[in-house]
């Protein structure tokens, strides 16, 4: 754990690990929101953080100057931190780990993230995630669980992992707790390629609910259920304002509606999905 900078070590019982990054993993923002609300709801304190020098290029995710009393000048590098908090009505701690994906150094990275796990006896690792699916913003927000051991997905109710295509950090790290044989489950939020730009608080909403259901830990979200409805709204004003798009989530929602088969969920590119939307607009154009 050599690039783990370390404030404190917390005495935590039966910790879980939530972790969730920005990047590839996060459409709308959504799994790094849910992690962030449920880091503040929990009142969970920072206890480490993960140098970036080894793990960014900052370049690419450049760091930020920012003034801290209206004249000092001061830089903030991108970071991934962890905090702890005690659970409501649990005997379980939580870690919340919320950050950026790294571009370098993936598996050293994941050495640190696991170092620490085992440092503070976590005994579950769960990762949220987001993706880009054909999906309507009109329709309740579809949430997958998945985990590669098929007992623990057994006993969590989940399904069994068997995406197989490009991964992200979160699969990575999935990965080398396998290996170290230490229990890890994933949610996924699927979240509507046409406004993937947009942060989804519906998303953000059905990640924090679920992963309270998952740790048995109730939550109160009046808030960000207003957020949602927000969302909703505002998205189905600017869909309305466009023939095509709202004729192809009219699509979308019958496609929904009539389903039968509820296939687990698979990242998309979103060159996959435009092209698709691309192709109703060609077939509305020809009728």
């Amino acid at each position: 754990m050599e690039h783990v900078r370390w404030q404190n070590r917390p005495c935590l019982r039966r910790p879980v690990l939530l972790a969730a990054f920005e990047g590839w993993n996060d459409a709308a923002d959504a799994a790094s929101s849910a992690a962030g609300y449920l880091k503040n709801r929990w009142g969970a304190r920072p206890f480490a953080s993960i140098d970036p020098e080894e793990f960014f290029d900052f370049s690419a995710t450049r760091p930020q100057v920012r003034l801290t009393d209206g004249i000092t000048r001061e830089v903030v590098w991108p970071t991934n931190e962890l905090s702890a908090a005690s659970l409501p009505e649990s005997a379980r701690d939580v870690i919340v780990l919320c950050g950026s994906e790294p571009q370098l150094r993936w598996r050293t990275f994941c050495a640190q993230v696991l170092g620490v796990a085992n440092e503070l006896g976590a005994e579950l690792i769960v990762t949220l995630g987001a993706l880009l699916a054909d999906v309507a913003h009109t329709r309740p927000v579809r949430v997958t669980g998945t985990a590669a051991d098929p007992a623990l997905a057994n006993q969590l109710g989940l399904e069994r992992s068997t995406y197989e295509g490009p991964t992200g950090i979160v699969g990575v790290l999935h990965d080398a707790f396998r290996t170290a044989e230490v229990p890890s489950a994933s949610l996924w939020a699927a979240v509507p390629h046409y406004v993937a730009a947009t942060p989804s608080p519906k998303a953000t909403l059905a990640l924090v609910r679920q992963t309270s259901s998952l740790l048995s830990t109730p939550l109160v979200t009046a808030d960000l259920e207003q957020r949602a409805v927000d969302y909703e709204n505002q998205v189905s004003e600017v869909v309305a304002t466009d023939d095509d798009v709202a004729a192809y989530v009219r699509r979308l929602e019958e496609t929904l509606d009539t389903a039968a088969d509820k296939a687990p969920l698979e990242p998309q590119s979103g060159d996959v999905l435009a092209a698709e939307f691309e192709r109703f607009l060609r077939e509305q154009g020809g009728d």
